[in-house]
């Protein structure tokens, strides 16, 4: 990492991520600018930096456009939010543009300077906020609590499971056709199910047969 971008607006916050660079990688030249149109300008007459930290906030518009032009422009260049914010709205967004971490400005400075020195490991310098979230984005939605079956119940769905007909698990139990379709009928409610195969199944993963 030899040379940076900031796109940030508030002078404070430019200092603050050159102090981080400058901890991170030793000797960077750095350039800050303060706007899209600023970004943009500077970009046309240098070469495009090894990595630009990029606020999302902007005067004259979204970060994220900066982030998708290098990304079709200068793919080689490291783009990282760095942003106070921290919800779906401007992570994903940022993401799908081309970000490739996402730093929250929060956190303590050394724990900026751990993340971006991570880069040359080839870690992703993302604030653990942000890594928490994105794995609770791709975790399976929680399933809900299936209705507990009754004694009966289960009994029947062991039957019809092991592939006995409604008819022939009636006259096993020693109860009516109709009592029998009453009872599938709870099953396949209480567990969410809709065929003989679904119930197959379920009970195997039940442990009920």
């Amino acid at each position: 990492m030899k040379t940076a971008l900031i796109l940030d607006d508030v002078a404070d916050s430019q200092a603050w991520l050159s102090q981080a660079l400058n901890t991170a990688f030793p000797g960077m030249t750095l350039h800050c600018t303060g706007s899209l149109a600023e970004a943009r300008a500077w970009l046309a007459a240098h070469a495009a930096p090894d990595i630009a930290l990029i606020d999302l906030g902007l005067p004259d518009g979204s970060g994220v456009e900066l982030i998708a032009e290098l990304n079709r422009r200068a793919p080689q260049t490291l783009c990282v939010v760095a942003s106070i914010f921290d919800d779906n709205e401007h992570l994903f967004p940022a993401l799908r543009a081309g970000a490739q971490g996402y730093l929250l400005k929060d956190q303590p400075l050394p724990q900026i300077v751990n993340l971006l020195q991570g880069i040359a490991a080839g870690s992703p310098p993302l604030s653990p906020a942000i890594a928490r979230k994105l794995l609770g984005h791709f975790q399976p939605a929680p399933q809900p609590e299936l209705e507990q079956l009754t004694e009966r119940e289960t009994e029947v769905l062991r039957y019809i499971a092991k592939g006995m007909t409604l008819p022939e698990t009636a006259r096993l139990l020693g109860i009516s056709a109709h009592t029998i379709s009453g009872y599938v009928k709870n099953i396949y409610r209480k567990l969410n199910i809709s065929s003989r195969a679904e119930a197959a199944m379920t009970a195997r993963n039940l442990g009920i047969i």
